[in-house]
């Protein structure tokens, strides 16, 4: 099992979000959580306990919603990843990460936080979303999040289990087939031949031809993370300078 551990069921939804207190009173708390139904959530955390909300946050609301961060593909890795964001200070995987410093806001701590852990492993390759729920709460993480983690805004929508990386569609990102190599195509790797039932990738760049098996083109991405399953990114084996 790898560092994600634990069984995700089909459609179930995982994520770990930061609230922000808006009672004058306490006004810049935050509070760090885990939940599979975000509007629940929040309802429960404005309730109080006898709601369901936690200690922290009862009797200090209302508290609101910002950011969410899903696509985590168990509860545990979910779990993991809130501990780690409650406590950095605690985390072996974030020791390179700076203590909150005199005037630090809580609120950008946690951002500073949440940054570095969209770069750290394990969590840099899980197939995450950064969700502002508050666009006018939003702010720039540095460093920046990886270039597989989207970033999202507005509601969480139903059944959000596995983001969708892709806002091309797919005939309009692969390059046409050349009608002259048919059925007879050839992987542009391993050169056995391309079945359809296989899938072959083809470069979303306009006039590169590539067309691979996917494990091929993994296999190629991979060279230099020999200890890693699935690639982020890659160059085009094209030499085009292009990334896919």
């Amino acid at each position: 099992m790898g560092p994600a551990g634990g069984t995700a069921r089909p459609g179930r939804f995982f994520g770990v979000y930061l609230l922000y207190c808006l009672n004058p009173r306490h006004r810049g708390r935050v509070y760090v959580g885990f939940t599979v139904n975000p509007a629940r959530r929040v309802q429960q955390h404005n309730g109080g306990r006898k709601k369901g909300g936690a200690w922290r946050t009862s009797g200090r609301g209302p508290w609101e919603m910002v950011l969410i961060v899903h696509g985590f593909p168990s509860a545990v890795a979910a779990l993991r990843f809130e501990w780690a964001w409650q406590h950095p200070q605690a985390s072996r995987r974030l020791a390179h990460v700076g203590r909150r410093v005199r005037g630090e806001a809580a609120f950008a701590f946690h951002l500073r936080v949440l940054a570095h852990m969209l770069r750290t492993l394990p969590w840099a390759r899980l197939p995450l979303t950064l969700r502002w729920l508050r666009q006018d709460f939003h702010c720039d993480l540095s460093p920046p999040p990886p270039p597989h983690v989207p970033l999202a805004f507005g509601p969480v929508p139903p059944r959000a289990s596995a983001p969708k990386h892709c806002t091309v569609p797919l005939a309009d990102t692969q390059p046409k087939p050349d009608p002259d190599q048919g059925a007879e195509a050839c992987c542009a790797l391993c050169t056995n031949q391309l079945q359809d039932e296989e899938g072959p990738l083809c470069c979303p760049h306009p006039g590169c031809t590539l067309r691979a098996h996917i494990i091929c083109l993994a296999e190629e991405f991979l060279r230099e993370e020999p200890g890693q399953l699935l690639p982020l990114e890659g160059q085009c084996p094209r030499d085009t300078g292009q990334t896919c």
